[in-house]
């Protein structure tokens, strides 16, 4: 299967550099471009894609905004990749609790730019435990941090909390398996079923809402 990919950036340099190494792959096709965020809601509704690597500081509607009006479609919205320089992490912060399914530095390596398409569009979320811990700071220090509730939280059995909370600093499924002295496969099941009780998309979601609830706090143990 094609994954179909929009990509929004102001600066068309950035967007043909983006086209040149996904089309390169032979499951991925860019359908369509745009450079600032309105007119990026306008092409994902007539181009229908997978994915959308959405830049975050444009003109007319920033990629904030974009996100929030994409996701909003609900169920066949495609997933947004936000693309940033780590100047503006309360935004992205902002655009992962609107339904973004992660992030990445503009600077990243061509293969992580297209393992990260590719990872957001099967479902997963993307998002490394270094800019975790980022987001969070941010999130806590300008006073994000207190508890909201959470529906659904309350239904978790002892172990998916656990898992959740490591899930929240931003461990791997093996690395949550090896923490927990448990199978890679066992801990997939508990973060489905974290998933489904929550109604969430993705473990993207998982970590804003462990943290959004208090379940974990910034600097504390996963444990």
């Amino acid at each position: 299967m094609t994954l179909r990919v929009v990509v929004v950036d102001d600066q068309e340099l950035v967007r043909t550099g983006f086209r040149l190494i996904l089309e390169a792959e032979d499951d991925i096709e860019v359908v369509a471009e745009a450079g600032d965020g309105a007119a990026a809601v306008r092409v994902v509704r007539e181009a229908a894609p997978d994915v959308v690597l959405m830049d975050v500081r444009m003109p007319v509607m920033d990629g904030i905004e974009a996100t929030k009006e994409i996701c909003a479609a609900g169920v066949g919205a495609p997933r947004v990749l936000i693309l940033t320089t780590f100047d503006l992490d309360e935004y992205v912060f902002g655009a992962l609790r609107a339904g973004a399914s992660g992030f990445l530095l503009k600077d990243t390596p061509a293969d992580d730019l297209v393992a990260g398409v590719r990872i957001v569009a099967h479902g997963d979320g993307l998002l490394a435990p270094s800019v975790t811990r980022r987001l969070i700071a941010e999130f806590t220090s300008r006073g994000g941090g207190r508890p909201s509730q959470v529906v659904g939280l309350d239904s978790l059995t002892e172990r998916e909390v656990e898992v959740l909370r490591h899930l929240a600093r931003g461990l791997s499924n093996a690395e949550i398996a090896r923490a927990l002295w448990v199978s890679e496969t066992t801990v997939k099941t508990h973060v489905s079923h974290i998933l489904t009780k929550l109604d969430l998309r993705d473990r993207v979601q998982a970590v804003v809402a462990a943290y959004e609830s208090g379940l974990v706090q910034a600097g504390g143990s996963p444990g």
